[in-house]
């Protein structure tokens, strides 16, 4: 969880010294950058499982 915090706060920060400075938002769209973000967690996840089985039905 205190990951989790630090992400968001280091995120906060970096989006008001964007903001600041009048720069592009660093990130997608809301609502599609955060969907794939978790996409790209899931198959990370779902990989790191799946992968050992199917490398054993190969061996």
């Amino acid at each position: 969880m205190k990951e989790v915090l630090f992400a968001l706060l280091t995120g906060f920060i970096v989006g008001i010294i964007f903001a600041a400075f009048k720069l592009p938002i660093p990130a997608p769209p809301a609502a599609a950058g955060v969907v794939g973000i978790i996409g790209i967690y899931l198959g990370f996840k779902v990989f790191s499982w799946v992968g050992p089985m199917v490398s054993t039905l190969f061996k």
